[in-house]
């Protein structure tokens, strides 16, 4: 597996790619934002370890550089910004997890990064989902909704494909927290439900989506 590790700190930096090396991994490392930019559009990675803080270029903008170019490589942000605006942020942008680096650890980071990719492989062969007038494509990461495409960010694509790969059927809070922000656990009580506001608002289908009080949420069977 490939890892492209951009990262500015020579110390932190230097430890992360020698420490993912004896996991087998190749690990290529940059330090700015503009170069890593121009890799990630001219070669190919499984997974990107990015920081925020990036000269040249924040990390922030190269996501959405990236996500903008229509480049779905699984992002990790790796970054010491602790606070959940910063997170949600991050992973609004386009961002697949995001890994603190005060509770840096190579095993959980590695872990991290067999997981992405996991996810990774299982859009690519994951089928077209067809629902009512939505269509869904995992693998080019785009929605239409009666043949016009729907600008979704990619927490309101993960959670709209849960809930239509599980149409008919309940899916629960935890399964969709653990669906749109992985191993973060410390997210506001609320944020699930402006997500699914948000969504109901972009597919102008405010019905399709039902609550079930106190368990979660789904996607009504086609026929209802």
């Amino acid at each position: 597996m490939r890892i492209l590790l951009v990262e500015d700190d020579g110390s932190l930096g230097d430890g992360i790619q020698k420490g993912l090396k004896q996991y087998g991994y190749t690990v290529d490392w940059l330090t700015d934002g503009q170069t890593a930019l121009s890799s990630i559009k001219t070669e190919s990675f499984d997974v990107i370890l990015l920081d925020l803080n990036l000269p040249k270029l924040s990390g922030l903008s190269v996501l959405r550089e990236v996500r903008a170019a229509g480049i779905t490589t699984p992002i990790l942000i790796l970054t010491a910004r602790q606070s959940v605006e910063d997170r949600v942020k991050g992973l609004d942008s386009g961002a697949d997890d995001y890994y603190s680096k005060y509770y840096f650890d190579l095993d959980e980071l590695s872990a991290r990064i067999r997981a992405l990719q996991r996810r990774s492989s299982n859009n690519r062969a994951s089928p077209l989902l067809t629902y009512r007038d939505i269509e869904l494509n995992p693998s080019a990461f785009t929605v239409t909704l009666k043949g016009q495409v729907v600008n979704l960010s990619r927490r309101e694509f993960s959670l709209l494909q849960k809930l239509l790969e599980n149409a008919g059927h309940v899916v629960s809070r935890d399964s969709l927290n653990q669906c749109l922000y992985g191993w973060e656990d410390d997210i506001d009580s609320n944020t699930l439900e402006v997500h699914v506001h948000n969504l109901r608002k972009k597919l102008a289908h405010t019905h399709f989506i039902r609550t079930i009080r106190g368990v979660g949420y789904m996607a009504e069977k086609e026929n209802n």
